[in-house]
C-alpha cells in the first residue's frame, strides 16, 4: 500500500490518503475504518434525469463523495469492502444525508478522516506500507481425496481452493481403479497450485500430510513438471519442503506453520513470531499457569501490577465499535510497552489468531507468577456466592 498524504493535528485528529495495491491492503484498510470515521472516495451511482418532455432516464455516473461510515462490510475471499453511510458534502447528485455504499476498490485512492488516530491504526499504517514486511507462503495441506490449497500472508491466511475428489479403495484386483483416482486428485492440486502460486513472490511451498501423500504429490507434480516443461515449477524446486501434519483440514495448518523446518525459513515473518508466542504461552499455561493468563479482569489485574512480559491481542478488538472497549485495549498496549513488555497484535485471518479468539482475544506471559489473581477471583465468586444465599 502506498501513503499518498498524510496530515496528523497535535490533538491526533487528522487524514491519510492511501493508495491499496493488492489484496492483504485491503484487509489492513478494513482494519483502520472504524464507525463514525469519515470517508472521501470515488464512487458509482445511479441516477435519474428528466428531460424537457417528461422524460426519465437513468445512468450510471463516477463521483466523488464524503461519507460518515455506519456500516463495514469485507469479503476477504474476494478482498471486497463495502462502506455504508450517509453523505456529508453535498454536490449535484447526492444530498446531504442521503445514504451511499461505497465499494473500495485495489489501485484507488481514497482519504480517511479520524477525530482520534490512535497508536494502533498509526502503526498499521506504516506496517501496511512498508514493503520490507511482505513475506508471502503458498502450503497445500492434504489427505487423500481432500487438499486445501493456500495463501499465507503477513495478515491472512486463505483458502485459495479446497479440492475434494473420491478416490476408489484399494483393493484386491482392483488396484488399478486407486491409482487413477489418486492421479486425478494430484492433477487437481497440481492445477490449482499453478492457478493460484505466483513463483516471484512466495518465499515457500508447503506440502503437509499424513503419512506419504505430501510425498507422492511432490513426486507428480516435478514429474509433470519435466514431462510439460513447466519452468515455474522447475526453477522453484527449492522452495518446496515436506512437512507432516495430522489430517488436510485447514486447521491443520497451525501445527504445520509450528514445525521448525517451517519456523527456520520464516523467522522474519509476522506470523511466525505469533505463532511462536502463542505455543509458549500455552506451555506456560500447561507447566507454569500463575504466569500465564487470558481475559480481559485476569490481565488487566497482571498489567497493573507491571507484570506482563508479552501481550497477546486479536486485532477484533481494535475493531470493535465501542469506543470505551477499543480505548481499553489501546491503554492496555501503551501501558505493556511502557515498562518494556512486548506486545503481539494477532490477525483473526490467521490460523493462530482464530486460536487466540477462542480465548477471548486477549492473553498474557508474565515475567514473574502472580498466583494471587486466581485467588482473589475465588474469593469474590465466594463472598458473591454467600451473599446470595
Amino acid at each position: 500500500m502506498k501513503r499518498v498524504k498524510k496530515r496528523i493535528e497535535k490533538d491526533r485528529s487528522g487524514f491519510v490518503e492511501l493508495y491499496p495495491e493488492e489484496l492483504e491492503d485491503m484487509w489492513h484498510v478494513y482494519n483502520l475504518i472504524s464507525v463514525g470515521d469519515n470517508l472521501k472516495a470515488t464512487t458509482i451511482r445511479r441516477v435519474q434525469n428528466e428531460s424537457s418532455t417528461g422524460s426519465v432516464e437513468s445512468q450510471r455516473i463516477r463521483l466523488t463523495l464524503t461519507i460518515t461510515v455506519e456500516d463495514i462490510d469485507f469479503d476477504p475471499q474476494g478482498g471486497l469492502l463495502r462502506i455504508k453511510g450517509r453523505n456529508i458534502v453535498e454536490n449535484k447528485y447526492v444530498k446531504m444525508g442521503m445514504y451511499h455504499t461505497i465499494d473500495l476498490e485495489l489501485n484507488r485512492n481514497f482519504t480517511l478522516f479520524k477525530a482520534e488516530w490512535d497508536i494502533i491504526a498509526l502503526e498499521r499504517i506504516e506496517e501496511a506500507c512498508d514493503i520490507t514486511k511482505q513475506a508471502d507462503v503458498a502450503a497445500v495441506v492434504l489427505q487423500e481425496g481432500l487438499a486445501n490449497v493456500c495463501l499465507v500472508t503477513q495478515h491472512m491466511t486463505i483458502v485459495r481452493q479446497r479440492i475434494e475428489h473420491p478416490i476408489p479403495r484399494k483393493r484386491k484386483g482392483f488396484v488399478t481403479n486407486y491409482e487413477k483416482g489418486l492421479q486425478k486428485f494430484y492433477d487437481q492440486v497440481l492445477q490449482a497450485i499453478l492457478r493460484h502460486v505466483n513463483f516471484e513472490i512466495i518465499k515457500v511451498v508447503i506440502l503437509a500430510s499424513p503419512g506419504f501423500v505430501k510425498d507422492q504429490l511432490r513426486e507428480y507434480i516435478f514429474a509433470e513438471a519435466v514431462k510439460q516443461d513447466i519452468r515455474s515449477l522447475l526453477e522453484n524446486k527449492s522452495k518446496f519442503i515436506l512437512i507432516h501434519c495430522s489430517s488436510g483440514h485447514k486447521h491443520s495448518l497451525q501445527e504445520v506453520l509450528q514445525d521448525p523446518a517451517v519456523q527456520s525459513q520464516l523467522t522474519d515473518t509476522k506470523f511466525a513470531r505469533e505463532i511462536v508466542a502463542l505455543d509458549k504461552f500455552f506451555k506456560m499455561l500447561n507447566d507454569d499457569p500463575d504466569r500465564a493468563f487470558y481475559g480481559w479482569d485476569h490481565v488487566r489485574k497482571a498489567e497493573e501490577r507491571g507484570a506482563i512480559g508479552t501481550l497477546l491481542l486479536s486485532d477484533e478488538l481494535f475493531r470493535s465499535a465501542d469506543i470505551p472497549t477499543r480505548k481499553k485495549y489501546i491503554n492496555l498496549v501503551e501501558s505493556v510497552r511502557s515498562i518494556g513488555g512486548k506486545v503481539l497484535i494477532f490477525s483473526s485471518l490467521h490460523v493462530s489468531g482464530e486460536q487466540l479468539n477462542q480465548l477471548t482475544g486477549v492473553a498474557a506471559i508474565l515475567n514473574f507468577p502472580l498466583p494471587d489473581i486466581e485467588l482473589e477471583e475465588d474469593e469474590n465468586n465466594q463472598i458473591a456466592t454467600e451473599d446470595n444465599s
